[in-house]
């Protein structure tokens, strides 16, 4: 259950342009959002208007050309790099169309790398990490490289990659965009369960209604201004 007193998150006045030769493109215009803890919020729009250029700003991946991301009451683009890094690693999980894991290893070596990254103890990670597998559905993979997984399998374990550093924040870009619709409502029912239990506050860029529909709440991304549903 959404907390709505204490935003997660906040977005103050958030502008972003893209310049292309001559062309100048404003993405982003003077955007103000709350995303409150425990809260799923979902963002829809148009293909190329900029809904993943405002995930990255929320997630500390691209830094606005104006405004203010607060979070935990600091501004985080006032931090230094190393301390973005830190954010990025231990307050916000990501997840994508494609799950960008490491075809070189398996699951659980997948879903550890976060958080050997982060320092946290060889033994923990791995017990977190199996705990978490478990979670998904996928206690029968441990050990298999994820080039031989599905594609909702290795979707699966990157949500479980996602959560090793226990986040507060869990940000996910078109995440059953690459899957079929058995394996899309598997995720789907995966992020509703996952929100339930952790309180984890969630930001979902989709082009699936199905998926959008069964946040708390959702705003539509248009001609760079965020307009309620």
């Amino acid at each position: 259950m959404a907390d709505n007193v204490n935003p997660y998150i906040t977005l103050e006045k958030i502008s972003k342009t893209y310049t292309a030769g001559d062309n100048k493109l404003e993405i982003l215009k003077n955007i103000d959002l709350e995303i409150f803890k425990g809260e799923k919020l979902a963002v829809t729009g148009a293909s190329g208007i900029g809904k993943s250029t405002l995930l990255h700003v929320v997630g500390a991946l691209d830094k606005p050309d104006s405004g203010r991301v607060i979070l935990g009451g600091k501004d985080i683009y006032s931090l230094n790099d190393e301390k973005l890094a830190v954010i990025r690693n231990k307050h916000i999980g990501f997840i994508f169309q494609f799950h960008h894991l490491l075809p070189e290893f398996n699951s659980l070596e997948n879903v550890i790398m976060p958080a050997l990254i982060g320092g946290v103890d060889k033994k923990e990670s791995e017990e977190r990490a199996k705990h978490l597998l478990s979670r998904v559905k996928m206690s029968h993979r441990f050990y298999h490289k994820v080039t031989r997984l599905s594609g909702g399998e290795q979707q699966r374990v990157a949500l479980a990659r996602a959560l090793i550093m226990n986040p507060g924040m869990l940000l996910a870009d078109e995440p059953t965009g690459n899957l079929d619709r058995k394996n899309s409502s598997e995720v789907h029912k995966l992020l509703d369960e996952l929100n339930k239990e952790f309180q984890m506050t969630m930001l979902i860029v989709t082009h699936n209604m199905e998926l959008a529909s069964l946040t708390d709440k959702q705003v539509t991304l248009k001609e760079g201004s965020l307009v309620s549903v």
